[in-house]
């Protein structure tokens, strides 16, 4: 099975982890640190702290910057449910806008939807590529909002030469398995502001404040969040090639978008020239002749060996965000329409031609000749 995406280790990363392992601190030590620096300058954000998971670390950016009960927050549907739970958590109401056919929030769709009571825009940087920066902090300042970006695809992207992570007021990575880099499991948020950092610090862990001795005080609820001495270790190692595993995924890309480029079955995702995206994932948009197909076709593809998946069903459609996406009609065709095929940094071109051509042949079988829309 070649899966849809997959961590790439290698014995620099077994040291890294020995040596932490067999270190004085498994926990609370130096390597945390030294890896939310690394994180910090490749965001070019003043301020970064790393937790057990990119949900993790949305809690803590939502919260630290304010965010709580009643307050609208407008978002995209097309997310994995983190982006919204997590506003659940906080007894905020995710107020979703449709999407443009990028997989990115529709940025001129947004000020119809804010209210008085809007408190923040929660943008998410689909497959790796980010969404329209400039529009949104204008629309932010100007409205006077937050803007948050849930970047867990993005760690390592850039908007010309300028990295993502340093827009945003709020910046989340996921260093989950399959993201451009990881940690196991594991996250972090970015701030542009030092009391919402030193806010999320206490949040992510009890909200103890360590003052003399064991003297502490605890002023508000917090959580233990806090990321271990060996997901940083590995995390540390990973930064190192960071570069090499985006370049990988660059080049399956451009592959799959030459095999694609004419096919009657699908489209690929539009990509602006100075958006340098991680391609976390590889969607392609099956033509309308085979979106009832679409559950066998993956199916399929599965007996073949080759892990495909959807990303996203949109949030907005599920049970405990009232199963309606009638007002997102963008967002429910992206639906129907996606599958993530296999990118990542251990494949070779060769299987990527191989998924190509196995997925033509099947689309082939059902007669479908429809180009998409």
């Amino acid at each position: 099975m070649i899966p849809y995406s997959k961590q790439s280790v290698n014995s620099d990363d077994l040291e890294s982890l020995k040596e932490a392992l067999f270190s004085s601190h498994l926990t609370q030590g130096q390597r945390v640190s030294e890896f939310e620096s690394l994180v910090a300058a490749r965001a070019g954000a003043p301020y970064a702290l790393a937790l057990n998971s990119a949900t993790s670390a949305l809690y803590c950016a939502y919260a630290a910057l304010g965010i709580g009960c009643d307050d609208e927050v407008i978002t995209t549907p097309i997310s994995f449910v983190a982006t919204t739970n997590m506003l659940l958590a906080l007894g905020a109401k995710p107020i979703f806008c449709d999407i443009k056919q990028n997989g990115n929030i529709d940025e001129s769709k947004i000020e119809a939807l804010i209210t008085p009571r809007t408190k923040a825009i929660v943008s998410v940087d689909y497959a790796g590529q980010s969404v329209a920066v400039d529009s949104i902090a204008h629309i932010a300042k100007k409205h006077g909002l937050l803007w948050i970006s849930d970047s867990s695809h993005a760690f390592g992207a850039r908007v010309g030469d300028s990295p993502v992570g340093s827009f945003a007021d709020a910046t989340i990575f996921s260093f989950h398995a399959i993201k451009p880099i990881t940690t196991a499991e594991g996250g972090a948020v970015v701030f542009k502001d030092a009391k919402a950092h030193q806010k999320a610090q206490l949040l992510h862990s009890h909200g103890v404040q360590k003052r003399a001795l064991w003297n502490s005080e605890v002023e508000f609820l917090g959580f233990n969040f806090r990321l271990n001495e060996l997901g940083a270790a590995l995390g540390i190692s990973q930064y190192k090639r960071l570069d090499s595993f985006i370049a990988k995924r660059e080049v399956i890309v451009q592959l799959y978008d030459s095999l694609f480029a004419n096919s009657p079955y699908c489209t690929t995702l539009k990509r602006e020239s100075r958006l340098y995206s991680t391609h976390h994932l590889y969607p392609i948009f099956l033509s309308r002749a085979l979106w009832c197909s679409k559950e066998s076709l993956f199916m399929q593809l599965h007996e073949k060996g080759i892990g495909v998946q959807v990303h996203y069903k949109p949030i907005n459609s599920y049970a405990l965000y009232g199963a309606d996406s009638s007002a997102t009609p963008v967002a429910y065709d992206f639906y129907l329409a996606e599958l993530s095929l296999p990118c990542h940094q251990e494949m070779t071109e060769d299987q990527a031609v191989e998924i190509a051509k196995t997925f033509n042949a099947l689309c082939a079988e059902r007669g479908a000749d429809a180009r998409a829309t």
